[in-house]
């Protein structure tokens, strides 16, 4: 076997050191409730009326992010026109300031709806973006069963929040 080192990764891993779990309350998921005061060590990227944007603290590929409806229900169709709306712009929106940061070649979006669809919090619905590149899986995970990960996720979600600021910013101007 061949061992593959990243000790540029060091201070990714360092990171969660200090972590403290966060331990919802009794029947709220992970998502519900987060305090705006939270948005930046939660890694919060946008907060909407019917929905917020977030990191993922444990992204499949670089830039994964969730947009994720304030209401907590594991059905599609508890959400009402507005939030679907909502949800839907602030996807494409979250997709412009990734194309602007991190420049992928394209995306994966959707949700997992159930546990047996792969929804490992499957009490509160949730989208994912997942940025792709031409060439992003390789022998690591396939046979290695690892999942190299190169960008430091406070630098991306620094980053990912100044473009979102950006072209909020232009979107406004008529």
């Amino acid at each position: 076997m061949q061992r593959m080192y990243s000790p540029w990764r060091d201070v990714y891993m360092q990171s969660f050191k200090e972590e403290k779990p966060f331990t919802p309350e009794e029947g709220k998921s992970v998502f519900a409730d987060i305090p705006p005061e939270q948005d930046e060590e939660r890694y919060v990227l946008y907060r909407g009326e019917y929905c917020f944007a977030i990191l993922n603290l444990y992204p499949y590929n670089c830039g994964h992010l969730m947009v994720i409806p304030y209401l907590q229900t594991p059905e599609f169709g508890d959400l009402d026109e507005k939030t679907m709306v909502e949800i839907f712009n602030l996807s494409n929106l979250c997709m412009e300031a990734l194309k602007m940061t991190i420049k992928p070649h394209g995306f994966n979006f959707g949700a997992n709806l159930g546990r047996v669809a792969g929804g490992s919090i499957d009490e509160h619905i949730h989208f994912h973006i997942v940025p792709r590149w031409e060439g992003d899986t390789n022998f690591m995970p396939v046979l290695g069963e690892t999942k190299v990960l190169s960008n430091d996720l406070r630098q991306t979600y620094i980053q990912l929040r100044e473009a979102i600021k950006k072209l909020q910013s232009k979107q406004k101007k008529p």
